[in-house]
């Protein structure tokens, strides 16, 4: 009964060996094909953000172009409001006309 145990022996660690390397080889393939997969769905990720960034700045900038002309009109332009500031930080009074 020994020599029939003992002569499955090597027939056991050669289907091992080829079950390990089936393995990691299937593991190999399967990475490839994930990363690929991956690459895929993010190439389409940014595509649908770049699609949708054209998509909102056109539809916004209208309305940024239309803020800024109320805002020229109602405030006081960019030139005084600095001059403004650089006299607060010395401590100097503004000018009153």
């Amino acid at each position: 009964m020994n020599n029939k145990d003992s002569s499955k022996l090597p027939y056991l660690a050669i289907a091992a060996a080829l079950g390990a390397i089936g393995g990691a080889l299937s593991v190999l393939l399967a990475r490839k094909e994930s990363r690929e997969f991956i690459r895929e769905r993010s190439a389409k990720g940014l595509e649908y953000l770049n699609q949708t960034s054209a998509k909102l700045r056109e539809r916004t900038e209208g309305l940024v172009g239309k803020g800024r002309e109320l805002m020229s009109g109602c405030c006081a332009s960019a030139e005084n409001t600095n001059e403004s500031a650089a006299q607060a930080e010395h401590g100097d009074k503004p000018e009153i006309h």
